[in-house]
């Protein structure tokens, strides 16, 4: 029941939409688009900011600088922007930023630099977490494109995928026996296995996309 709804986002995989009001595409190198427009340091006034030193320090008083906006996750935890991460490399760089910018290591600092790295530390977490999990990193990257599933709706859905979610919300209530518990485990487990072999489709998507990027590059 997963691959209406799955296949659906899939055969937009690697297209930026059109005509979606409201929704302006990102991309995963914004910032580094946007150094050359720098801000200069909130406590010297050198040119720093968000295109140096990752974003975090200025160069000249090391004084620590608010977070990027135009940053994306995968920019900032040094990922190909993929769907297909390496997650021990993700979590070496989740432990490098966190040495770098966790409030414990502030606490000595001025005001500033303590809030600025309470948001710091919270974009690190949030970053980690979305690119740790598949669905989370895929729906991301979705986001990236300009297109979003609402949280909490049920966006698109067709009436009998919320049939099926509901008998097996229903089947879940009424289970009383071990042998009922494990027939709604395997079906769910089959609908993953379904969601599993799309995601990993989408990988050749995220490579083809990556290709056609370097086509458009001018030799």
């Amino acid at each position: 029941m997963w691959r209406r709804r799955v296949g659906s986002l899939l055969r937009l995989w690697g297209f930026w939409p059109t005509g979606v009001p409201g929704r302006r595409p990102l991309s995963c190198d914004a910032a580094s688009q946007a150094g050359s427009n720098s801000p200069r340091c909130w406590n010297c006034g050198s040119p720093g900011g968000p295109g140096r030193e990752n974003g975090f320090f200025c160069p000249q008083c090391r004084a620590l600088q608010a977070p990027d906006p135009t940053r994306d996750y995968f920019s900032l935890m040094d990922c190909n922007c993929s769907f297909r991460v390496d997650t021990v490399k993700l979590q070496h760089r989740y432990q490098q930023l966190q040495r770098l910018v966790h409030p414990d290591f502030f606490s000595q600092r001025s005001q500033t630099e303590k809030d600025f790295s309470e948001k710091h530390s919270t974009l690190v977490n949030d970053a980690y977490k979305t690119l740790l999990a598949p669905l989370s990193r895929g729906l991301y990257l979705l986001k990236l494109r300009g297109i979003e599933i609402p949280e909490g709706t049920d966006y698109e859905m067709d009436m009998q995928f919320l049939m099926e979610i509901m008998e097996i919300n229903e089947k879940l209530a009424e289970a009383e026996s071990e042998a009922a518990m494990k027939e709604i485990e395997s079906i769910v487990r089959d609908d993953f296995e379904e969601a599993k072999e799309i995601l990993t489709k989408m990988r050749y998507f995220s490579n083809i996309e990556e290709k056609i990027k370097l086509k458009k590059i001018p030799l």
